[in-house]
């Protein structure tokens, strides 16, 4: 049985039709409410899929990848701390109080296994919490990592953009415009995730969020940067967007996708993937890609609606 899993204070109608299914909240150790939608039923033996989104993404942001899995995958899509309907936390957002989060609702899914697929900045979280306890992790999905084996992103005029780019973002939700600049995106949602995303994924509360995570990712990634890549028994996909685009210079995509393959060759069962026709947002581009590796992992058993993963 779950334990410190109770549902939302949404309506349970709604809830049943919404795209990305039934939404839920579970309670850190310390009290706090993590908002997250599972969608699937859960089965003895087979994994969890759950999605960690990019830095400041709500969980809408996998409405286009969630909802194209099979039915008897069960997988959870969450709102970190201060995004989209979670509670936000009065405590530094860095990496390890992130992953504390994270293996927080874990546990309320009891002992089983879990694949995290995770995109951007989110994947220096899922690999924290499988460093901690990498026997119930069945394998990650990286999709366009941040990897402190990109030396590019280390370079002032590399971080001067990061800081420009987040003082912008914060002036244009003030004044209510930063939605417009995501709107190619959002228009490929789902209408019931394109709502929640743009309801809750462009607020001052959610730019605050950002500049907190910001921060403790960026501390993350310089001591990362400092230690040797451990090898890890855990099978790795790492997906690369092949194409430079968000900001990022050819030189950048190109640093991006060589440090993706380092990554994925320290897992004894590593994968590298290019998504040809993505750039950054390949949740948003090319989500059937995102879903086939994950489906690699979970096992053939899982592809059929009428048969129980094993």
């Amino acid at each position: 049985m779950m334990r410190n899993l109770h549902p939302s204070r949404g309506s349970a109608a709604v809830d049943a039709v919404h795209s990305q299914g039934v939404s839920r909240a579970v309670q850190t150790r310390d009290g706090r409410a993590l908002f997250l939608m599972e969608k699937g039923t859960i089965r003895a033996g087979a994994p969890t899929i759950v999605f960690e989104a990019g830095m400041a993404a709500p969980r809408s942001s996998w409405g286009l990848v969630q909802p194209a899995l099979p039915a008897v995958v069960h997988s959870i899509a969450y709102d970190r701390a201060g995004l989209g309907r979670s509670a936000p936390d009065s405590r530094p957002r860095t990496v390890a109080r992130m992953a504390d989060d994270l293996d927080d609702l874990l546990d309320a899914f009891g002992e089983r296994s879990f694949v995290l697929v995770a995109t951007s900045g989110g994947a220096l979280i899922v690999r924290a919490v499988t460093d901690r306890r990498p026997e119930r992790i069945a394998g990650l999905v990286l999709v366009d990592p941040t990897d402190e084996g990109c030396e590019a992103v280390f370079a002032q005029s590399f971080r001067r953009l990061e800081r420009f780019a987040h003082h912008i973002s914060l002036a244009l939700a003030r004044i209510g415009l930063l939605e417009r600049l995501y709107n190619s995106f959002l228009l490929s949602l789902p209408p019931d995730s394109q709502a929640d995303f743009r309801n809750e994924g462009f607020t001052m509360r959610a730019m605050r969020t950002r500049g907190a995570e910001l921060k403790g990712m960026i501390a993350e990634m310089n001591m990362l940067r400092r230690q040797p890549g451990k090898p890890m028994d855990v099978p790795v996909t790492v997906i690369s967007g092949a194409l430079a685009d968000m900001g990022m210079s050819s030189r950048l995509r190109t640093d991006a996708i060589e440090s993706h393959a380092r990554r994925a060759a320290l897992s004894t069962s590593g994968r590298h993937v290019i998504a040809e026709h993505s750039g950054h947002m390949v949740p948003f581009s090319e989500p059937e890609l995102i879903v086939a590796e994950i489906m690699r992992l979970v096992g053939p058993s899982c592809r059929g609606e009428d048969k129980i993963c094993s």
